[in-house]
């Protein structure tokens, strides 16, 4: 029996399809993790770098040539010392992947997710609305692009085909229905998901390209290198259709009323916020969900909106306390002529099970909620922040702002000794006099005062940390001293004997 891959016998597979109603677009986001990171801000040549085991492994790079993925970091360090190297952060890659697949949700309902670096769409039936499956795919990549990632998109019959291709380095190609088969035979084996112990037997055996497989006979095959090899040839040929598993967009919380007559004014507004808080609220409770950031769209008659947002410090349903957090912001709504339509959105919630009350253990949590509350409201008149801990011994990076109601623990390793009340931003350069090249200064001199130490502690060396710091960045001396006015400053040395410097970083 044959079927409509052209392929005969009993070695083909049994799940063979020749639907061409199937098509899929594969994106292969290549440089995700530094992509991420590009967007907040890291400029330069940049390695990111992973603890496996006992060593620490480049995981990414950008901009850096000669470095590859798999590479001892301190051997990449070598061959780039100009590089930053930062930790990765697959978590955080992680829901970025995920925040980039609910983005591709515009161009159709059927997105998933594919290991680390790619996401697939099912688009039958949906390119046309796009114009067409080229322009979907030129759409999809430029947005992504706007968006400060670089995409490489293939649409194919099948996902795996797509994909693999685009792993390939086709980025562009659109395969017309039926030909993903010869699309991928000129493939490596590499652009398949095959382990590297088996590319490297197949390789030995001069099979390299995926029509080298097609060639052989599948029964051999199947029985030295196992099934799992001939379901991913299958799969890339477009023999064998596995279904993808799409992404569940989060529910949309927003409710909205619309107007007979224009409320224009405050007294009207304040009348509808009840209506839209208790709906939004009832809605939340009904998926266990509190909100953290809330958007009011007022829409006027003119065709204006306007937006207030409020934010909360931990998710909440409390209609009357996120009225509360609304009140102040109200008096900034110009209704003009009035409003015809008024929306409630929480755009940003988490899950929120009820708190009970009454019983061991309760008070601590209304406590805390408590607290919230009231860090909400002074957080619609200021900035509130505490610091935390970071795991550095560099003393300008070992604390971070953090949420004031975040959960602050103290990383292992992290300095102890005695630290200044105040850190100066731009530490200050003094002229010290020492009797001894190594020893405490006995005289700090700010431009034309003079001031003489009376008790001095030190040093206290600190050594770049290499990871962070870029080569030749100096070891510092720290000491503490009291002055015999009584203030007590932590002072730092660069350097040794004439060539050292002297700066105030701190009062104790």
């Amino acid at each position: 029996m044959s079927t409509g891959s052209g392929i005969a016998g009993p070695e083909s597979p049994s799940e063979a399809l020749g639907d061409s109603t199937r098509r899929h677009l594969a994106l292969l986001l290549p440089h995700l993790p530094v992509d991420r990171l590009r967007r907040l801000g890291l400029q330069g040549p940049v390695l990111l770098w992973q603890g496996i085991g006992p060593r620490r492994a480049v995981v990414a790079c950008d901009g850096v040539p000669g470095i590859r993925p798999g590479q001892a970091l301190g051997d990449a360090r070598a061959v780039a010392p100009e590089a930053q190297a930062l930790e990765a952060d697959p978590a955080a890659d992680a829901l970025f992947l995920r925040d980039l697949g609910l983005w591709c949700l515009r161009f159709t309902p059927l997105v998933a997710i594919r290991g680390t670096d790619a996401l697939l769409l099912d688009i039958a039936g949906a390119a046309h609305l796009a114009g067409g499956e080229e322009s979907l795919l030129g759409r999809a990549v430029a947005g992504l692009a706007r968006l400060g990632v670089q995409a490489l998109g293939v649409v194919a019959d099948s996902a795996a085909a797509a994909l693999a291709l685009a792993r390939g380095g086709r980025g562009g190609l659109v395969v017309p229905p039926g030909g993903d088969r010869d699309a991928v035979a000129p493939l490596s084996l590499a652009a398949l998901p095959i382990e590297a112990d088996t590319i490297a037997a197949l390789s030995r055996l001069g099979l390299r390209q995926v029509a080298d497989l097609h060639r052989q006979p599948r029964g051999p095959l199947s029985r030295r290198f196992g099934a799992g090899l001939l379901r991913a040839l299958d799969e890339a040929s477009g023999l064998l259709h596995t279904p993808i598993t799409p992404l569940r967009p989060p529910p949309v919380f927003e409710v909205a009323r619309e107007f007979l007559e224009p409320v224009a004014t405050r007294t009207g507004i304040d009348a509808v916020m009840p209506l839209l808080l208790d709906a939004l609220c009832a809605r939340l409770t009904a998926q266990s969900q509190g909100a953290r950031r809330l958007v009011l769209r007022a829409h006027r008659v003119d065709g204006g909106v306007q937006e207030i947002a409020i934010g909360t410090s931990l998710a909440s349903r409390d209609a009357g306390h996120l009225s509360r957090l609304f009140r102040d912001r109200l008096d900034a709504l110009a209704p003009g002529h009035g409003f015809e339509r008024m929306a409630l959105a929480a755009v940003v919630t988490e899950p929120l099970t009820g708190i009970q009350s009454g019983f061991a253990g309760a008070g601590a949590a209304a406590r805390e909620e408590e607290l919230a509350r009231l860090f909400d409201r002074l957080a619609q008149r200021t900035q509130l922040w505490r610091l935390a801990p970071r795991p550095s011994h560099w003393p300008e990076r070992e604390v971070m702002r953090v949420p004031a109601t975040a959960a602050v623990t103290v990383p292992e390793g992290w300095p102890r000794a005695m630290r200044p009340v105040r850190l100066l931003r731009r530490p200050r350069e003094v002229t010290a006099m020492a009797l001894l090249p190594d020893a405490p200064p006995q005289l700090l001199r700010i431009g034309t005062q003079a001031l003489r130490v009376r008790a001095a502690e030190g040093p206290e060396r600190l050594e770049p940390e290499w990871w962070r710091d870029p080569p030749g960045r100096q070891a510092r001396d720290y000491y503490r001293l009291e002055l015999a006015t009584g203030a007590r400053l932590w002072v730092c040395r660069l350097g040794f004997g004439a060539e050292a410097r002297w700066f105030i970083h701190g009062h104790l």
